[in-house]
């Protein structure tokens, strides 16, 4: 064998490096959208809030003053993980902040990195070697548990900074798999399972009942028009609903419900009382899960109990389709608990780098928190003593 030949056999095969780029443009964003969602899917994190359609929506109105940087992660050509992230300049001065696209008023849960399910060690690596270079601190809100940004914590932890994990809320579960209309029932308290039967009977004995699954888009218009006013009708003591707040979250709704209606996910479903509309629930049905995200209705209708009577008609609904669990999302609303025994817990991660300005930023913020506990404090010792309370 030559010598040639034999550094031919020995040398070893290449190794496709791994690669870290920042999407910094909506342009960008958009090239993104025919590989975006295949990766969701191949990840653990496939859920309604981390698609495509909703966080491109997201940032199209409601992105504000904020910088797009969302990281990518390839091995050769293959798309391996996305870190959907903006830079947000704080109100304290110098300091900015690495957060997930889709917080704030859209109320977006179980936000996190999406990573190729195997590839999760590798991604999560180049991810923290990527922020390293940046030097800026991180705010991750309503991360799942067990979630990769965790893991993304843990491994810049390892590497000097510092970590700190808080409760950021819960999402009240009904797991579905397996049951009926009825044998769900049978799982509810007595009482209200003998008020769900009551109140389903009464108000079809005295109207004309129609539920309907809003299927086009001059229907899908509507119903979010009647959705925001009757959320502004119950909310107008509080300057009004913070899910239809600004005409920018009104124009996110619009333009996320009309992308999830083209996208097969949108359950907008309409109760119409003798032809008049009186509640209107607005959810997804995806990867098998119901998810609950917003409901309004006619406040003429108070004593019906058409809230109760909507969330039952959805319940039975999402179980009809197949729906494997119904998540009730962010909020522990005491008609939550009457529906649901379980719950998922969300996180809220806050990272800071190891240098003098990290340190700073962090004492900063852990100031503001004390005296916000403080004020909060002396507000409520005042209100205790407002005489007739």
């Amino acid at each position: 064998m030559t010598p040639v030949a034999q550094a031919v056999q020995s040398s070893p095969m290449p190794v496709q490096s791994v690669r870290v780029e920042a999407v910094d443009t909506a342009w960008g964003l958009t090239t993104l959208r025919p590989h975006w969602n295949a990766l969701l899917r191949a990840s653990a994190a496939d859920a309604p809030f981390l698609t495509w359609e909703w966080l491109h929506a997201w940032w199209t109105h409601l992105g504000g003053s904020s910088s797009l940087k969302v990281i990518t992660v390839r091995d050769g050509d293959e798309l391996i993980a996305l870190a959907p992230f903006r830079m947000v300049s704080n109100a304290i001065p110098s300091f900015t902040t690495f957060e997930f696209l889709g917080t704030g008023y859209a109320g977006s849960d179980y936000l996190d990195l999406i990573v190729r399910s195997g590839r999760e060690q590798d991604a999560i690596r180049a991810i923290a070697r990527f922020v390293k270079t940046q030097g800026l601190a991180l705010r991750l809100d309503h991360v799942p548990e067990e979630s990769l940004a965790a893991r993304l914590a843990e491994q810049l932890a390892a590497d000097g900074w510092v970590a700190s994990t808080t409760p950021d809320g819960v999402c009240p579960l009904i797991p579905l798999a397996g049951h009926t209309w009825d044998s769900y029932l049978a799982t509810l308290g007595s009482a209200h399972r003998a008020n769900v039967r009551r109140r389903l009977r009464g108000i079809e004995q005295q109207f004309t009942t129609r539920f309907e699954l809003v299927a086009t888009e001059a229907a899908r218009q509507r119903a979010l028009e009647a959705l925001a006013e009757f959320h502004q009708q119950r909310f107008k003591e509080q300057g009004g609903s913070s899910a239809f707040f600004t005409p920018a979250v009104r124009a996110f709704q619009d333009e996320a419900t009309r992308r999830a209606l083209d996208r097969g996910w949108l359950r907008l479903y309409v109760l119409r009382l003798n032809d008049a509309v009186a509640a209107v629930m607005y959810g997804f049905l995806y990867n098998r899960q119901f998810y609950f995200y917003q409901h309004g209705f006619d406040d003429r209708y108070s004593r019906h109990s058409v809230g109760l009577v909507l969330m039952a008609l959805t319940l039975r609904a999402a179980i009809d389709e197949g729906a494997q669990a119904f998540d009730l999302l962010w909020g522990t609303e005491g008609y939550k608990s009457l529906w649901a025994r379980e719950a998922r817990t969300l996180r809220r991660i806050h990272l800071f780098p190891p240098h003098a300005a990290g340190r700073l930023h962090r004492l900063v913020l852990d100031t503001r928190r004390r005296l916000g506990r403080v004020t909060r404090h002396v507000l409520s010792r005042g209100e205790d003593r407002v005489p007739g309370r």
